[in-house]
């Protein structure tokens, strides 16, 4: 029995490449997708809370006033 036997001569179909890429394609999709929500949703609370700070500052400035 000879080494050459044991090894065969394609390990994968080419489906399987194609299941692989896409597999790889979809994962890599949805990680950025996730970083970029992720950091939208950052600023859009940072944002909406310097915006509450902001309000409440000048609410207090015009009860100072009156």
């Amino acid at each position: 029995m000879s080494l050459n036997s044991k090894i065969p001569e394609n390990m994968f179909e080419f489906d399987q490449y194609l299941g692989f890429i896409a597999f790889l394609t979809i994962f890599t999709i949805g990680f950025w997708l996730m970083i970029f929500l992720v950091s939208f949703s950052m600023y859009w609370a940072g944002g909406a809370t310097i915006e509450l700070m902001k309000e409440r500052k000048a609410k207090k400035k015009l009860d100072q006033d009156k």
